[in-house]
């Protein structure tokens, strides 16, 4: 059977035009794009060997590695879904995102043995298709006798193209990305082949997108930024992309002199870390032509002392459900310093009222949009689905209004979702745990500004019997059930929470009361 063109495509071409070209760069180590090309198909034949079939769920709970690239473009190639998991879940966040998707087969690196050893039997992965791989913790648990080594069976299978029983088209969907849930229950965004394909053209060769261009991003692979916006169309472009396993803000400023790079991508958490490290001023940065920022508000200070070191830092607009909506370069951001920019290629945005009436500019209300970009729906979640999406159009939730040149103007953020670390964090998902413990009558977290991580949490806690809880009785509360980064840092104890007619706790008058800057329109 043919391959008709879908994302696993992509490689096996680049593979044909420009096989000695690098593709990636793990480590310090090069892989070519036929190198790429061969390893993925290689994948996808010890895939099929498992008997997952197309449409099945490739779970992947790995750090970033050469294997997590393969997975994603052997399964691409074969019609599986893949199913990137964030390394910090843990415990029933974890298994929801197994079960919600009904993942069959999950590779995982040898450090989260433990996580997985301890959800294993609440979760619907196939007895034999749990796949073992090292890492390079050299300190972590050996391959229990449950799973399966990769590498003891990976070269046994050939780098030919697989043979496909049933044709992978465009529609059909390439990945679910889980998003937080506002109501404690996250939602699966469904990326299709057509609509990540369409990420790779919106990253246009203006852009410094070309053959022989190095992209240098250390974003998790698990993260849409990290899989779409960086490897895939890196690989879709020709360009070169340089990747650690994990993110060091010193090796980051080294790898920009070592490697020429000429494309940075970094969001606003990292660039902090990456000026703290002092590293910045000791490299050669001449090389770089193109700097991508972004996953939460970016102070203007931080974006003028990164400009004093050459680096011009771009940032947009986006969502996991329509991913880089807007983009406003540098040199914009000094004309409209509060934008998140304009719509970019392959998006369509304005604003509507609570009745679908769109709003002239300077008026607030919802923003939507509209393209080939945005996701399918939500995975299993039709209700869901059918309000966020209407006759095609994306409710994205947030509030926000347009001038009259057309720049777009964030005024809220979907219900009380902040961003820690470019990570999306939505309250109601920790305060459900909370109200699980026995001496909370109350609690509200909401988002306060934070000099390292952009925002973080602080909850508000109204106790059963009046006396003091403590942040430590929280977070020991907390452990194994929700993942680290979403506990709040800042916990205060108050007499009374403010309460709506209907007994809804109030959280714009907490904010107001407690000196919390809420978003305003000039």
């Amino acid at each position: 059977m043919s391959q008709v063109w879908n994302i696993g495509y992509i490689p096996r071409q680049q593979a044909s035009l420009i096989p000695n070209n690098i593709a990636l760069i793990f480590e310090d180590e090069p892989i070519t794009f036929k190198e790429l090309n061969e390893r993925s198909n290689k994948m996808a034949n010890y895939l099929q060997s498992t008997g997952i079939k197309k449409g099945d769920r490739v779970a992947v709970y790995l750090q970033n590695c050469p294997e997590f690239v393969y997975l994603f473009f052997g399964a691409a190639k074969l019609g599986l879904i893949l199913v990137p998991l964030n390394l910090r879940l843990v415990g029933r966040e974890l298994e929801y995102q197994l079960n919600n998707s009904g993942s069959r087969i999950l590779f995982f690196n040898a450090k989260f043995l433990d996580n997985v050893s301890k959800i294993k039997d609440d979760i619907q992965v196939d007895q034999d298709k749990y796949i073992w791989l090292p890492g390079s913790d050299k300190d972590a648990p050996a391959c229990p006798d449950w799973a399966v080594r990769l590498h003891d069976h990976l070269d046994k299978f050939p780098i030919t193209e697989p043979v496909l029983t049933e044709q992978v088209f465009m529609d059909d969907a390439l990945g679910i990305i889980y998003t937080s849930g506002v109501t404690g229950a996250p939602k699966g965004a469904v990326v299709s082949h057509s609509q990540s394909f369409f990420k790779v053209l919106g990253l246009t060769p203006s852009a410094g997108a070309a053959y022989g261009v190095v992209f240098l991003s250390q974003l998790p692979l698990f993260h849409s930024g990290g899989l779409f916006i960086s490897l895939l169309s890196c690989v879709g472009r020709g360009m070169t992309m340089i990747l650690r396993e994990k993110f060091d803000p010193e090796r980051f400023c080294l790898d920009i002199e070592k490697y020429k790079a000429n494309v940075v991508f970094a969001l606003t958490t990292m660039w902090r870390l990456i000026l703290d490290s002092g590293m910045l001023d000791k490299v050669d940065r001449s090389s770089v032509i193109m700097s991508i920022g972004g996953g939460e508000r970016t102070p203007t200070a931080l974006l003028n002392q990164l400009k004093e070191k050459g680096i011009k830092v771009g940032v947009g607009y986006g969502q996991t459900e329509n991913s880089a909506m807007t983009v406003l370069s540098y040199e914009e951001l000094q004309l409209k310093p509060a934008s998140v920019g304009k719509p970019r290629e392959w998006s369509d945005m304005w604003i509507e009222d609570a009745n679908g009436k769109k709003l002239p500019p300077g008026e607030i209300g919802e923003i939507v949009a509209i393209g080939p970009k945005v996701m399918s729906g939500y995975w299993n979640m039709p209700e869901a689905t059918a309000k966020a999406i209407v006759n095609g159009v994306l409710h994205t939730g947030d509030l926000g209004y347009m001038d009259e040149e057309g720049y777009f103007y964030i005024a809220d953020r979907a219900k009380d979702m902040y961003r820690s670390g470019g990570e999306n964090v939505y309250p109601a998902e920790i305060e459900k745990v909370l109200y699980d413990y026995p001496r909370i009558k109350h609690v509200a977290i909401i988002g306060v500004a934070d000099d390292k991580w952009g925002e973080t949490g602080k909850a508000f806690i109204v106790s059963e019997d009046g006396k003091p809880i403590t942040k430590e009785e929280i977070y020991a509360f907390l452990k194994d059930k929700v993942s680290k980064y979403k506990y709040p840092a800042l916990v205060e104890m108050i007499d009374e929470m403010p309460m709506t007619a209907t007994g809804k706790i109030m959280k714009v008058a907490l904010k107001e009361k407690h000196g919390v800057r809420l978003d305003k329109v000039d």
